[in-house]
């Protein structure tokens, strides 16, 4: 339950709709109380000095409606402004960033406070009444409007200056380097050699009679597992569960997602439990699939590497930040992709995540794509230099090993300068006396 909620979580919060609507619902509870106090105080004929809007009726009505009508088209602006930025920033970056765009709070709260500005200025407009020579006229109301509309002001400037800002090539990068790290420090809390030894796993889990195929009931991408609601399933049928499929991967209608191994026939319903503990959906989403984050800095490596943007100092940037990563990787556990019970009966099983596939990941696409490009080559050797410094197991230095050749191989093929490939040869020595000293 808890992972079906953090996944419409993480849907609604990337919305533009969500802050805004939740600004307007505050906006009207706001113009009800401030026109109820306005009513309190002529009830009790309370006056208030002299400062601020001191008109009647209709001035009242022409400053409300004034500010509306203004805030109106200030939002129709700034949407405008945001579909123009959301544009360039899908044709420059790819179109996965755009998500980065939308779940920007700068950018959702800039669009609440206009649209809630704007309601807030109808309702308190609609209490405004002159008849028979009474006129009821919420001064406290229309104040707060003023103050609002000079608010806003305030906020187009900084919207403005918001925008200019975040499409900068550094700023993108940045924002998706600070997420990636966010991501990273949830997935991989424990550092290398504090992660609790697996429990024992006794012969029975091996030697199971029924070997259950679970099919998939619709097509797409495997966002999120309830893992701890596939371990009491497995436990109440008393059977383990081996998965087909990481969070991350796309799933094919009717392909096998899961074997069920038991000593019994499995039970009719277990299928639909099954599917239940596994959100599927259109999109790929971050939740669970940290090399989500890490194809988003590719992403915008591989675009400013393509002939039509030809940005080789954005592309490095992005190596630079994801030789961050790989290395802060380095020194944190990977979770076993075995669970146990509390008995110590093996439960579930799925495809593991490693560091090695991490780094393909990460490096394969700009790799592929910069091999004619001798300063992104150079950076990428650089940068698994950088990576073999802070390696400590047999694997991570066989993976950065494994990059670095094929590198070298591809500056054979691609690059013809001598004084190019010497370069190239000279940061390639050095990953390996790095990974000698490890």
């Amino acid at each position: 339950m808890k992972t079906h909620w953090l996944n419409r979580w993480e849907a609604v919060r990337s919305s533009f709709w969500f802050v805004p609507a939740m600004m307007v619902i505050i906006a009207i509870g706001l113009a009800r109380i401030v026109v109820t106090l306005d009513k309190q105080l002529v009830h009790f004929s309370l006056v208030l000095p002299d400062i601020g809007f001191t008109g009647g009726a209709e001035g009242a009505r022409s400053v409300l409606s004034t500010i509306a009508g203004s805030m109106v088209t200030v939002a129709g602006v700034a949407f405008s402004i945001t579909i123009v930025a959301l544009t360039l920033a899908s044709s420059q970056f790819g179109p996965r960033l755009l998500r980065n765009f939308m779940r920007d709070p700068g950018n959702q709260y800039v669009l609440g406070t206009f649209i809630a500005t704007f309601i807030y200025c109808l309702l308190v407009l609609s209490s405004v009444t002159y008849s028979n020579g009474n006129e009821f006229v919420p001064r406290i109301a229309v104040n707060l409007a003023l103050l609002l509309a000079m608010l806003n002001v305030a906020v187009l400037i900084y919207f403005i200056h918001h925008v200019a800002t975040s499409i900068q090539a550094d700023n993108v990068v940045n924002s998706v380097y600070e997420e990636l790290n966010q991501y990273i420090e949830q997935f991989f809390p424990d550092e290398l050699g504090e992660s609790d030894p697996e429990p024992f796993q006794t012969d029975r889990n091996l030697t199971r009679i029924f070997h259950h195929v679970v099919t998939a009931d619709s097509e797409g991408y495997l966002q999120a597992l309830d893992r701890q609601c596939l371990c009491q399933l497995a436990q109440q049928f008393d059977c383990r569960i081996e998965l087909g499929y990481r969070a991350g991967e796309f799933i094919v209608k009717d392909g096998s997602i899961a074997v069920v191994h038991s000593d019994t026939e499995p039970e009719e319903d277990l299928d639909t439990q099954l599917r239940d503990c596994m959100i599927v959906g259109k999109l790929r989403t971050p939740e669970q699939d940290p090399e989500f984050a890490v194809y988003q800095l590719v992403e915008v490596a591989v675009r400013a590497l393509s002939p039509g943007i030809n940005d080789p100092f954005t592309a490095m940037t992005c190596v630079d930040r994801l030789s961050a990563i790989l290395c802060s990787l380095t020194g944190r556990s990977f979770h076993s992709a075995r669970w146990f019970d509390d008995e110590g009966q093996l439960r579930l099983e799925e495809p593991p995540l490693t560091f090695t596939g991490i780094l393909n990941a990460a490096f394969d696409q700009i790799r592929q794509h910069g091999k004619s490009d001798t300063a992104v080559t150079i950076r990428l050797l650089e940068s698994l230099s950088r990576i073999a410094s802070h390696c400590r197991t047999s694997e991570q230095q066989h993976a950065v090993r494994r990059q670095a050749d094929m590198i070298l191989r591809s500056s054979h093929d691609s690059l013809n300068e001598a004084q190019d490939l010497a370069d190239v040869e000279q940061r390639y020595q050095a990953i390996l006396d790095e990974i000698r000293q490890c």
